[in-house]
């Protein structure tokens, strides 16, 4: 009776241990679905790109760091860093605008900013293009208290003043959408129809959308079926999770991958750039399962 005892002991035991590792097998496969390692190719049909400002690291180190996970560009970098880039066989997918002067808050809206909007474009322009790049970022600037129809109007008429020159450059000047509703009060391109209808009134080739995701999930939802029906009038696309603006894993409540997938099937040629703000210690691991999560088969 004592050794059948033992010999179920035995069983039981070894049954406790397969499961066990069969469990630890299944969670080993689920965090190496959203990893890649060092030198693991991607597969091709998304172009990734990492916005410099959310690491917080010096751009040699993030440059050294995408190029190891397969990153071939790093977003809003100004023309003073551009030689890193160089250095490094890096692009910039979108180059950087905003300064001291100009930016979110004051933009293409007001007539007065015109004038020296116009100026500090083509310089903007001339440097994009002497560096080989192709998207240049701009910004609407806050309503305070215009109404939508004057904004499209003045927006139209300031970008109207450079457009040409652009064509010119081969330069797209590229609007982002942002939200008003937790980060960026009172901005008016807020809403990608408010975008969309500037595309139209300003009618070249060369002014478009950056359509940020986590901003626009704010302001709208409907990401998928906003990206199928406006994708003509989209350069490029920002990443981050909603709620919160970090990692794009599980802990968010959009679906990454399907999303990826729309804007592969509308035939879109451009630049996806993660733009989340990591929230775990080892920043470049969060930026390397991002990649993963939007490396879509």
């Amino acid at each position: 009776m004592h050794e059948e005892n033992s010999r179920r002991d035995m069983i039981k035991k070894a049954a406790t241990m397969a499961l066990a590792s069969t469990a630890l097998s299944s969670l080993s496969n689920r965090v190496a679905a959203h990893d890649l390692t060092v030198g693991e190719a991607l597969k091709g049909k998304i172009n990734h790109s990492v916005c410099a400002w959310c690491y917080d690291i010096p751009l040699e180190q993030l440059c050294r760091a995408a190029k190891k996970i397969g990153i071939p560009s790093i977003d809003l970098v100004a023309p003073k860093d551009f030689a890193i880039l160089k250095k490094h066989d890096m692009t910039c997918a979108m180059v950087a605008s905003n300064g001291p002067e100009w930016g979110i808050t004051k933009g293409f809206n007001t007539l007065a900013h015109h004038d020296k909007l116009e100026e500090y474009f083509r310089y903007y322009i001339d440097e994009t293009a002497k560096a080989g790049f192709r998207n240049l970022i701009c910004f609407s600037g806050n309503s305070n208290g215009m109404d939508a129809q004057q904004g499209i109007e003045n927006c139209t008429r300031g970008l109207q003043r450079i457009i040409s020159y652009a064509e010119k450059k081969k330069v797209t000047l590229v609007m982002e959408l942002l939200n008003s509703k937790v980060d960026h009060h009172d901005y008016q391109c807020d809403h990608t129809a408010w975008g969309v209808a500037l595309c139209k009134s300003v009618g070249s080739e060369n002014f478009k959308l950056l359509y940020d995701i986590y901003h626009m999930q704010i302001m709208e939802g409907d990401v998928i079926r906003n990206i199928r029906d406006n994708h003509a009038f989209i350069a490029h696309y920002h990443t981050g999770g909603v709620p919160g603006r970090n990692e794009i894993d599980e802990t968010q409540e959009l679906y990454y991958p399907a999303i990826m997938k729309a804007i592969y099937e509308t035939g879109f040629k451009g630049y996806v750039a993660q733009e989340f703000i990591p929230s775990h210690t080892d920043k470049i691991a969060s930026l390397r399962q991002a990649i993963r999560i939007c490396d879509i088969a």
